[in-house]
């Protein structure tokens, strides 16, 4: 059974496991031990899980792309050290044990800002994760550089975990397929990382994916060479199984469908974007109602993060944590994990996903992967604001509504008030420079024109704010 799971496509997958893979999650998912990611011990309150070769995991693990920015002496961000040493020390100190970098966050700056924090710890006291991220520059020479100076900034003489990142990514000339090969294969650099792995240089080698599911179950074919230590993929209530329907990205696999197909393999799950990039902490009034009188003493974030701890394949599940806040609320999440009942996990997939999915955001991440913009866009920023907007209400085309002069002000000063008016949407020219960066497939030039217009429209009302 297993040999066949390793070379057969999502249609062929869901007709031999039958029901079963229908019913995984309530099977394996909702209280279900299995032996590849069983609960460990609780120590100062937080969740572990175990994974293929033994290290105990922290259920929270820290994203170290949203590290605190400031200003330096010449105007220029640069990350805020201080505060990242005492994230780091906090996280630590109450069972965070696993960190994820990769050299292309925050501008390449990430990888050594974590490791100046962690260093200041016993190396035995926390496991890092990074990632090749060679989207450019598809050489051999570049991909080794890259590794290497992965080293040189963690200043670490083993990695815990390596990804080959960004799995799944198409190009206009290219198959996400196509692709892979040539960043990985043609250049010899997964056999190149096999062997690393072999020497003790590598721990774990896994890859984290955004596409579709052909490509998913491509890479994943590669299992039977490679043997898999880890995937991390994205998944959330709403993409368990409305991501491929969503109006606002590109197809891609149901995290219903990874999270089966990695659980039936025995590969360990890591978990990026349980909030969606942020859009599952804050939610419409109705759903933010129906959450607190549920659990009023959880934030409306504790049900996301919750949710994945829920499933026990998964290993570790990523939050980028910028503020001290942040990173408190999240710990109650998980130390100790109280895991959901089958309800309130079908309430999430089913009422709430639909709900959510219904309103026209755009989902974007924050990942930052279109930045810097060659025009001076805030992307992100731009996205976040539009999003915030939609969700509270603020973004009306009726004139004549009772509503209409209410969120017309709250959009149109909000928006100057959190993005200068040179990185406003109306500055983007087209140049689709940004687009195939984005993990998620948004078509950013054209949702640019569509806020722009939008806030055209708005601007146009001569009535005073």
């Amino acid at each position: 059974m297993e040999k066949l799971l390793h070379n057969i496509n999502r249609r062929q997958f869901l007709k031999t496991l039958g029901g079963t893979a229908a019913t995984l999650a309530t099977a394996t998912a909702l209280g279900a031990k299995n032996p590849f990611a069983e609960e460990g011990e609780q120590q100062g309150g937080m969740t572990y899980r175990t994974s293929g070769k033994g290290d105990r995991v922290s259920l929270l693990g820290y994203g170290c792309m949203r590290w605190p920015m400031i200003k330096n002496e010449k105007g220029e961000d640069i990350i805020d050290q201080e505060a990242v040493n005492q994230l780091v020390d906090y996280a630590l100190a109450h069972g965070v044990n696993y960190f994820d970098t990769a050299p292309r966050y925050l501008q390449g700056l990430s990888e050594e800002a974590t490791a100046n924090a962690l260093q200041r710890h016993p190396r035995d006291s926390y496991y890092i994760a990074t990632k090749m991220t060679n989207t450019n520059d598809y050489s051999r020479k570049a991909a080794m550089d890259m590794y290497r100076q992965s080293f040189k900034r963690l200043k670490v003489d083993y990695i815990d975990y390596y990804l080959l990142h960004t799995i799944g990514g198409t190009r206009r000339d290219l198959t996400a397929q196509e692709v892979f090969d040539k960043r990985f294969i043609e250049n010899g650099m997964l056999d190149f990382l096999m062997k690393e792995r072999e020497a003790g240089r590598i721990r774990h080698l896994g890859f984290s994916f955004h596409g579709q599911d052909d490509g998913f179950d491509y890479f994943l074919s590669y299992h039977d060479k490679v043997h898999w230590d880890f995937v991390q993929i994205q998944m959330n209530y709403v993409d368990w199984k409305h991501h491929s329907d969503s109006k606002n990205r590109r197809p891609q696999s149901d995290a219903s469908y990874m999270y089966e197909r990695l659980t039936a393999l025995g590969i360990p799950v890591v978990i990026m974007e349980p909030l969606l990039g942020g859009q599952l902490a804050s939610l419409n009034d109705h759903l933010t109602t129906e959450m607190l009188s549920r659990e009023p003493s959880r934030s409306i974030a504790s049900w996301a993060f919750r949710y994945c701890g829920t499933y026990p394949n998964v290993m570790t599940v990523l939050s980028g944590m910028t503020y001290m806040e942040n990173l408190v609320d999240n710990l109650s999440s998980f130390a100790p994990l109280k895991p959901l009942t089958d309800e309130e996990v079908a309430w999430l997939e089913n009422e709430v996903a639909e709900e959510f999915d219904s309103f026209p955001i755009i989902m974007c991440t924050a990942c930052q992967y279109c930045m810097p913009c060659p025009y001076g866009l805030d992307i992100p920023g731009i996205f976040a604001h539009y999003n915030k907007c939609v969700n509270e209400g603020a973004v009306n085309r009726d004139r004549g509504s009772k509503e209409y002069r209410k969120a017309r002000r709250k959009f149109l000063v909000g928006y100057d008030r959190s993005i200068d008016r040179l990185r406003q949407a109306d500055q983007c020219i087209g140049c689709g420079h940004c687009t195939p960066h984005c993990p998620q497939g948004i078509r950013i030039p054209a949702r640019m024109r569509e806020i722009d217009e939008y806030t055209e429209f708005l601007r146009s009302d001569i009535s005073p704010l």
